[in-house]
């Protein structure tokens, strides 16, 4: 079965953020890859036809990665 577009849609921000980690210090990257992670994995548990939270949560990620990518951000903590 081939994904959801929401489903793709969150695998495109995840590999995005995955992608922004490897641009922090090379010290730090484990942190971003960490904090990514968990990020993630907190919500796991939403279902998938609560299509209204699942938006909100890829706007709410998508604002983050966004401030997470500038260059300004040398770490975030655990």
């Amino acid at each position: 079965m081939a994904p959801s577009f929401l489903q793709r849609e969150i695998i495109h921000l995840y590999r995005q953020c995955l992608r922004e980690c490897r641009k922090k210090p090379v010290a730090t990257q484990s942190h971003f890859r960490y904090f990514a992670r968990t990020e993630f994995d907190k919500y796991k548990d939403v279902r998938g036809r609560d299509i209204q939270t699942i938006e909100h949560l890829l706007r709410k990620g998508r604002r983050q990665l966004e401030i997470y990518s500038s260059p300004s951000v040398k770490d975030v903590q655990r």
